[in-house]
């Protein structure tokens, strides 16, 4: 029958105890009293069926067991200690969790890190991808989304200011060639992105092409496929500037024609209004929005 494991306070008393070899000293390193140390130690002596030391008059000596027992022991606190300190530490005071949507940190984001890391480098930072916002999530301090601004329990600061921009490869699948104009979409796969409120059918209404199908075409769940496929020449897909630009200007990516309409969505920085914003958020807010109101102007 498989052994129960000791409690972790006995594990801890043995192994000082084992390791000064003095109950008294192991005592005052734990803060506890010899006399609650030594009853832990009978316990797990007690549990494990065989003595751990032998007490001789003047000094204390671990038996065969003892011995055997203490490596694998030590290791194991050594190791929970680790993990403890790792996600739990002291340094998780000064770890900043940011929850954010996937296209904006590769295109937007992850280009300017550089410059916080050197001005901040006492923060750590964590990043998890975010495909819309959900809600409060416990495990961030903030989260950078897409939307409106207006989400319940965020206080919202707007980070880009976007246009909608169709773009594609400078070289499209078989040789076919870049639209000269938006009339010939037709002719052409429109890449979607599911979740966004304005999407092709918006942008073809709103500079009358009604004759274009707007549902044709491949559809994904996130921006940065789309754009992605846009770049290998799969068809035309409709960014959003502020995401778009990096690749444009790579030449990864083009703006076959000059039409963009104003979005009613943009990325936000949302901060939770439930709870106090510490030393290191505010220092990653504050240059985040200093960073939008550089590329804005």
């Amino acid at each position: 029958m498989k052994k129960r494991l000791p409690p972790l306070n006995w594990l801890r008393s043995f192994e000082a105890a084992a390791r000064l070899l003095n109950f008294t000293q192991a005592a005052t390193e734990l803060h506890m009293t010899q006399a609650a140390l030594s009853q832990q130690i009978k316990g797990l002596e007690s549990q494990l069926g065989c003595a751990l030391f032998k007490r001789l008059p003047r000094s204390l000596e671990l038996t065969d067991s003892g011995q055997a027992y203490i490596p694998g022991v030590r290791k194991s606190l050594e190791n929970l200690a680790l993990i403890t300190d790792e996600i739990f530490g002291k340094e998780r005071s000064r770890t900043l969790t940011v929850k954010v949507n996937l296209v904006f940190f590769n295109t937007w984001l992850a280009p300017r890190l550089a410059d916080f890391r050197l001005k901040y480098p006492d923060v750590d930072l964590r990043f998890i991808s975010n495909l819309w916002n959900a809600g409060a999530d416990i495990e961030a301090d903030i989260e950078i989304t897409y939307g409106k601004g207006n989400w319940k329990d965020f206080n919202s600061d707007r980070l880009t200011w976007d246009q909608l921009i169709p773009v594609c490869s400078p070289e499209l699948l078989n040789g076919q060639a870049i639209p000269e104009c938006a009339s010939g979409l037709n002719n052409y796969t429109l890449l979607h992105v599911v979740g966004y409120e304005e999407g092709w059918g918006h942008w073809l209404k709103n500079f009358g092409h009604h004759n274009i199908d707007p549902s044709q075409g491949i559809h994904f769940d996130t921006l940065m496929t789309a754009m992605e496929m846009a770049a290998l020449g799969h068809g035309i897909a409709l960014s959003r500037t502020s995401v778009a630009r990096q690749m444009l200007e790579s030449g990864r990516l083009v703006a076959p024609f000059n039409q963009t309409t104003p979005a009613s969505e943009s990325f936000f920085l949302a901060t939770p209004s439930n709870k106090p914003v510490q030393a290191h958020v505010q220092k990653f807010n504050t240059w985040l929005l200093e960073q939008a109101e550089r590329e804005r102007t």
